[in-house]
């Protein structure tokens, strides 16, 4: 779909999940890739070692913690040094903790917007300026469904996937007259590694297959019946890095198996 051929790519939370799906996609179609994550240097580099032996490009391990501007900085200034400039930045890097707010650790809130929005504001600012100068970029943040409705026990999620989505427009048209883009992808519940041994462990408890766990958990939270798959949000990444999606701007795209069509 994509000829990505010598982008540099940053993909921040990549060592596992979405954000490794979505380096490994964009690695497959051609780009240079930079993993961000807070894995130690040797395993991080060994992640980033198997993609480019698989695909036959350069790819590098950034460890930085996202709460933190200045390492944010350090990271994107010495992509550039290597590099140049970032032709694409995936902002995936994120948290999760569910409390009633009332209960809801103060540092976990803190930590959240850091992570989950404030980051995003600092990889775009520090990296918009040699997208602008080479005319050329695509920026990808990974929002959620919860940017686009409310629940119970995720204030923090909730509020910095709104955020996000917020972000990303205002990218959206700052960007509008270039040939920079600016978008949100929205997965729904995404089977990775972690939700997966959640279904193994329904299916051992109560003796069901795969697919009768996967219903019976999904339930009524996803009328697919079916969890959105890593793959399939890469593809997505892909896509909008390409060509033909010049002109999707400021998008929030769901990916949800119909969760926010009701």
């Amino acid at each position: 779909m994509s000829n990505l051929k010598n982008r540099v790519a940053l993909v921040t939370g990549a060592t596992s999940g979405i954000g490794l799906a979505i380096a490994d996609r964009l690695a497959r179609d051609g780009a240079h890739v930079v993993l961000n994550g807070i894995v130690d240097d040797a395993e991080g580099q060994a992640i980033a070692n198997d993609i480019a032996a698989q695909h036959g490009v350069q790819a590098r391990y950034a460890r930085a913690d996202l709460r933190l501007p200045e390492q944010i900085e350090q990271m994107i200034r010495a992509v550039e040094a290597d590099y140049g400039a970032i032709g694409i930045l995936v902002n995936n890097a994120g948290m999760q903790h569910v409390s009633p707010i009332e209960d809801f650790p103060v540092s976990i809130w803190n930590d959240m917007l850091a992570v989950n929005l404030s980051a995003s504001f600092h990889t775009i600012r520090l990296a918009l300026p040699a997208m602008r100068k080479n005319g050329w970029g695509r920026i990808i943040n990974m929002a959620s469904i919860s940017g686009l409705r409310g629940r119970a026990g995720k204030v923090a999620y909730n509020a910095t996937k709104h955020g996000l989505i917020g972000l990303t427009k205002s990218v959206a048209l700052e960007t509008a007259t270039t040939d920079i883009t600016c978008n949100a992808i929205c997965p729904g519940w995404a089977l990775t590694a972690l939700v997966q041994k959640q279904v193994d462990a329904l299916a051992a408890r109560e003796s069901l297959d795969n697919d009768a766990a996967t219903r019976q958990l999904l339930g009524l939270r996803q009328p697919s019946g079916r969890f959105v798959k890593i793959g399939q949000l890469a593809a997505m990444a892909a896509f909008l890095c390409s060509d033909d999606a010049q002109e999707v701007r400021g998008a929030a795209w769901t990916m949800d198996g119909a969760t926010t069509a009701a």
